[in-house]
């Protein structure tokens, strides 16, 4: 898609909360999509962004365009000539407006969990599972929808999905055992209280190891025409804990191959990997999807987290495991790569392959 062409309008669903910060940080100067609207509570209906927001996001203000905006509700008759919404809901609410938007003709790309194992829905990561978008006109006629849903992973299986990937293609994986140790702004704001996180880690995330144990087979699976979507053949078990780090999400894995690879052969693999999308060169694409550090204690959260502008997964410590073949470790920018900057990239490669 040319820059030159007249942008996409754009808005953001649950554009108070962090995540709903961060879209909106992402899509200024954007050079496909122009933010023309931005829906929240309908207690904020009619006033300015600004009036309502306290802006969370450390490193940057408050875009003006966003700031000057006002605040409508969350319905599709509220945002008209809207094309693309980006949705930031929480779960509890984001199922019925999100179909609602679809139904009304908008591609809604969104980070909530309520769609994501959908019998019709990509659950999309460019640089993993690219042709799961073939599953849209399916959804497009079962449902009679002239918009659609495409959803981002969850933020801790990102990261992990992105690392199996290249070794899934090169070797096959039968067995991964993850750990995560995930960030307090994966709570949303205000998150948790500081005297619970504080001097603490919480080995407890209400729903998150089940949706890493999932959402894994489902996006290293295909899409089949006439089948829909068959998981990949691999058994994930997941431990999630809550550590007081604010953004960022270190995990440490250990994987099963089906076939032997030395060391420099899966490194070779990760450095070496470049998906479709990535040759596509989408606006949100890192340069490199995934960057493996040699130093003996890297990844590190605070030094690696903003690699790619948040959007590469960093990799390191690959060495052999006593129980299965391999163990390393991994982070992932969990409200750029692992929320708002997926979904942008994903809308990106529709644009890309003609479905907006």
């Amino acid at each position: 898609m040319e820059t030159s062409h007249k942008k996409i309008p754009v808005g953001v669903l649950g554009a108070t909360g962090m995540v709903g910060q961060r879209f909106i940080e992402l899509l200024q100067e954007h050079p496909w999509f122009e933010l023309v609207a931005l829906a929240a509570s309908d207690k904020h209906n009619g006033l300015p962004y600004a009036e309502v927001t306290g802006w969370r996001l450390s490193g940057s203000d408050m875009p003006a365009a966003a700031a000057n905006l006002p605040v409508v509700s969350c319905r599709p008759d509220a945002m008209p000539g809207v094309k693309v919404v980006f949705s930031a809901l929480p779960g509890e609410i984001a199922g019925e407006i999100e179909i609602d938007f679809a139904r009304a003709g908008v591609a809604v790309f969104s980070n909530a969990k309520n769609h994501r194992m959908g019998a019709d829905v990509p659950l999309l990561i460019p640089e993993v599972n690219a042709g799961h978008i073939a599953a849209i006109p399916h959804q497009q006629k079962q449902r009679g929808w002239s918009g659609f849903i495409v959803t981002n992973a969850n933020c801790s299986s990102t990261p992990l999905v992105m690392a199996l990937k290249p070794l899934q293609q090169a070797f096959g994986v039968s067995k991964v055992l993850v750990t995560t140790m995930q960030a307090i702004s994966g709570a949303g704001y205000p998150g948790l209280p500081s005297y619970d996180i504080l001097d603490n880690a919480i080995p407890y995330i209400g729903g998150e190891e089940e949706k890493v144990e999932s959402e894994t087979l489902k996006m290293l699976g295909e899409w089949q025409e006439g089948r829909g979507f068959v998981d990949a053949p691999l058994v994930v078990s997941a431990h999630c804990n809550r550590v007081a780090t604010r953004e960022g999400h270190l995990e440490c894995a250990s994987i099963q191959l089906e076939r032997p690879a030395s060391p420099e052969e899966i490194i070779a693999a990760w450095e070496n990997y470049v998906p479709e999308s990535q040759a596509a060169r989408l606006p949100s694409a890192p340069e490199r999807a995934l960057v493996y550090r040699r130093e003996i204690d890297r990844p590190q959260t605070l030094r690696d987290r903003d690699a790619g502008n948040g959007m590469t997964v960093t990799l390191g410590r690959l060495r052999p495991c006593p129980l299965f073949s391999y163990k390393f470790v991994m982070l992932g920018h969990n409200t750029i790569r692992g929320a708002a900057g997926g979904s942008v990239l994903n809308a990106e490669w529709c644009v890309s392959k003609g479905l907006l």
